[in-house]
């Protein structure tokens, strides 16, 4: 609050984060501040838990020690309180238990968005082998490598060397080196390849 009676707020969330609290009952006038309603749902539900405890025939006679007000006031009064006050990146308790049960409950993996047991389960699909080839259309021979059966299309002048089969070679070896300048020829020739005959294609100088 500033000296001229406005309240300079630093933050939204003490605009927008609102809570239900109670500030009087009937002609008690409770914490100035109030008292927050999601604590008496937790003062409620601690409580349930306690009675419930108390049935349980080890812990009941272990809880059965304690004094009657530490067993059914003390303990679940500090336990709503501890929970009231406690926050998990800004999310109330409640909120951040529900969220925290449900990662621990999901399924760790999922195959096509459905829950499956383990990695094992999982139908994986691999793509095939890809083959990449210039179009032609750039102004100049990329460097490559094609074993047949296929055809080329060179458009550039250029000069191919043929290496016979021999030392063991079944195929034959095509060299097609382009030439300076790489002047594009009026009529485009076609070299056809066999099986397994491998063309190496080079930029030239």
């Amino acid at each position: 609050m500033r000296g001229d009676g406005s309240i300079e707020i630093r933050s939204f969330r003490s605009v927008f984060d609102l809570e239900r609290r109670i500030y009087r009952l009937d002609s008690l006038r409770l914490n100035p501040s109030g008292v927050p309603i999601r604590g008496v749902a937790y003062l409620v539900g601690l409580a349930t838990c306690m009675l419930l405890l108390g049935a349980v025939p080890i812990v009941g006679a272990l809880l059965g020690l304690l004094p009657w007000y530490v067993h059914y006031a003390a303990l679940p009064f500090s336990g709503a309180a501890l929970l009231t006050s406690v926050r998990v990146e800004g999310r109330p308790f409640h909120l951040a238990g529900l969220a925290l049960a449900r990662f621990v409950l999901s399924p760790r993996h999922l195959n096509g968005l459905q829950p499956c047991s383990s990695v094992r389960d999982y139908r994986r699909w691999y793509p095939p082998e890809l083959l990449i080839l210039p179009d032609g259309s750039d102004s100049h021979l990329r460097r490559v490598r094609f074993v047949g059966p296929g055809a080329a299309l060179v458009a550039v002048a250029h000069e191919c060397t043929v290496f016979r089969a021999g030392g063991g070679r079944r195929a034959p070896r095509l060299v097609l080196r382009a030439l300076g300048g790489q002047c594009a020829l009026t009529h485009g020739r076609v070299l056809e390849l066999a099986k397994g005959v491998r063309l190496d294609i080079y930029r030239g100088g």
